[in-house]
């Protein structure tokens, strides 16, 4: 997951997105998955040490990251406990929306307290995870910031009470 420290983990995340894609899925050469796969396991790794493992100069490594990160393939970020860090309630809530799912996605998107948006398939429209400061902040969140945006029909709140697993090592396998 990283390189992970009593609170902080830095990890890199990838998705596909615009760019050159085959099927919808962004193609990568082997060398840039290979360095995606070094930054998961330690999102401070030295380029030197990435260009050592993967066969390249440590010039070229940089080169290579900072084009995965302007194209929206990774990101490398510090991934905190929340609480850990004063926020002591998260939850994932579901969302049944009428009339324009994007237009309610991307409203959801524009709240910093929601880090995670996704539309699905399947008994909910939208899946957002959100993060707050307590129950009073969860309260707020749902009741006056989500099921207030226009085209919100209903929401199915289920609040986190242990995290287990969290892991962002996915992204080349």
């Amino acid at each position: 997951m990283g390189c992970y420290s009593e609170e902080v983990s830095c990890t890199v995340s990838c998705v596909a997105r615009d760019a050159k894609k085959t099927n919808g899925i962004r193609s990568l050469d082997d060398v840039s998955l290979a360095i995606i796969e070094q930054l998961q396991e330690d999102g401070r790794r030295p380029y030197a040490a990435i260009g050592k493992a993967v066969g390249l100069s440590e010039a070229a490594v940089r080169q290579r990251v900072q084009k995965l990160q302007d194209q929206g393939v990774m990101q490398i970020v510090a991934v905190t406990d929340p609480l850990t860090v004063g926020f002591l309630r998260q939850a994932m809530v579901g969302i049944n929306v009428e009339g324009d799912l994007e237009a309610v996605a991307d409203a959801l998107a524009e709240i910093d307290e929601v880090d995670y948006v996704v539309i699905t398939a399947g008994s909910f429209d939208l899946l957002v995870e959100i993060v707050c400061q307590d129950d009073e902040h969860l309260l707020e969140m749902i009741t006056k910031r989500i099921r207030s945006l226009p085209g919100v029909r209903s929401t199915e709140s289920f609040v986190y009470l242990k995290l287990r697993k969290q892991t962002y090592t996915w992204g080349t396998r």
